[in-house]
């Protein structure tokens, strides 16, 4: 029977609930107190990142005042059978509107959002505020095609 060394110190460290003692870390070849698993890398966090993005801080600051209405909060839910809704909430009224998406990615998002919005009054369509998936990586077409600032 074959162990591997992934095994075994997975073994040590669920039975410590993470974290080894010090008579134990004498032992290990990498003596790590904490575990990390052989695929937790730095260089994983740099894939999906949206680049040239307007973070929530840098927005204008009347932007942040939610006593004006056409600021928007929108997410992307995903549900069974590979089906996506996006949700939009004014943040002054809480008016919610909910929007079907083909899909999570970008051009399914560009897609389905201006037909939904287009319905709205010039007034309600000043800002979009998403969190920082990647379904918006098509962002600034978005943007030309509904007139509303978007950041995240």
């Amino acid at each position: 029977m074959r162990v591997f060394n992934e095994r075994i110190y997975k073994s040590l460290f669920v039975q410590s609930c993470g974290v080894l003692k010090k008579e134990l870390l004498e032992h290990l070849r990498f003596r790590w107190k904490m575990r990390r698993s052989k695929l937790a890398t730095t260089a994983g966090w740099q894939r999906g990142q949206i680049r040239d993005a307007v973070s929530i801080r840098d927005r204008p600051t009347e932007e942040e005042d939610s006593a004006v209405w056409g600021r928007w909060e929108v997410d992307l839910l995903a549900g069974a059978d590979n089906s996506h809704i996006a949700t939009l909430v004014e943040r002054h009224s809480r008016f919610t509107m909910l929007v079907k998406v083909a899909g999570k990615d970008g051009t399914s998002v560009v897609r389905s959002l201006p037909q939904a919005v287009r319905k709205l009054p010039r007034e309600l369509r000043r800002s979009l505020t998403w969190d920082r998936g990647t379904e918006l990586s098509k962002r600034r077409t978005l943007a030309m095609a509904t007139d509303f600032s978007i950041c995240f």
